[in-house]
């Protein structure tokens, strides 16, 4: 199986700096995308460390690692590099007065073959779209969220709320922070969405899918990414827009008939 990879981030409409940091490495099949929150530009700082510092750790790793390491061996990797960049994020927070305070989500997707590892912390999402339909592959560590699953808001009372970011869990804010990682099987042609809230603030997921569902025959990666981006802005663009696509293609076997015959 082979997975082609492009990202974009926007600063919407109404902000003047992009706090979205995404980050891929096609040669290890890894993704990284985070959203970071603070003052002044704390908020890039925290997002900028997280993609950067875990990138520089896990990368190598998969690399030298390859296809040969059991998966629990990759999610504790993951576990490890996300709690090394959250100690930074929280260590760099505590010594300088402008970052005081800062933080970031994080959504992180590590591909194999036939299968993604993917981890999350905060409100930045993952969702699997196969064959036109749409599955939020995370759940939020958010208030709402919570309050979802005690039953005492229903989805759509939560979709009006005006308190959707407060977060329950972010990198940055402890000493130590709980990545959330779990394994989804991909089939041919499958699309992986990580993205940040300002394009689940802006889009319900019907509108996520209905944007992919026009184009996936016939658009690029990249066509697609920015085409996602644009319906955000058109919906509001409160936000900065965070957008990372991995598609899964099946790479046709070759038969030992095939093989024999080549070039005859």
């Amino acid at each position: 199986m082979k997975f082609e990879f492009f990202s974009a981030t926007d600063t919407g409409r109404y902000r003047t700096n992009n706090e979205d940091t995404v980050s891929h490495d096609a040669s290890t099949q890894l993704v990284l995308l985070a959203d970071g929150m603070g003052g002044y530009n704390a908020g890039e700082v925290a997002s900028g460390m997280a993609c950067q510092l875990i990138m520089s750790d896990l990368a190598p790793w998969l690399l030298q690692a390859a296809n040969l390491a059991p998966d629990a061996d990759v999610e504790r990797a993951m576990v490890l590099c996300a709690n090394k960049a959250n100690f930074a994020i929280f260590n760099s927070a505590s010594k300088v007065s402008d970052y005081n305070g800062m933080g970031t989500t994080l959504v992180m997707a590590v591909f194999r073959p036939n299968r993604v590892l993917v981890g999350h912390i905060g409100d930045s999402r993952a969702y699997l779209w196969r064959k036109g339909c749409l599955q939020q592959l995370t759940k939020d560590h958010s208030l709402l969220q919570e309050k979802i699953d005690a039953g005492l808001l229903t989805q759509e009372q939560a979709d009006q709320s005006l308190n959707k970011n407060l977060l329950t869990r972010a990198m940055g804010i402890e000493q130590s922070v709980q990545l959330d990682v779990k394994i989804h099987d991909l089939q041919d042609s499958d699309l992986i969405l990580l993205c940040s809230d300002g394009l689940t603030d802006m889009l319900k997921d019907h509108d996520i899918n209905q944007v992919i569902q026009s184009q996936s025959d016939s658009i690029s990666l990249a066509n697609l990414t920015l085409s996602l981006i644009e319906a955000a802005n058109l919906a509001g663009g409160r936000d900065n827009i965070g957008v990372c696509l991995v598609r899964a293609k099946t790479e046709p076997k070759l038969s030992v008939r095939n093989w024999w015959s080549f070039g005859t």
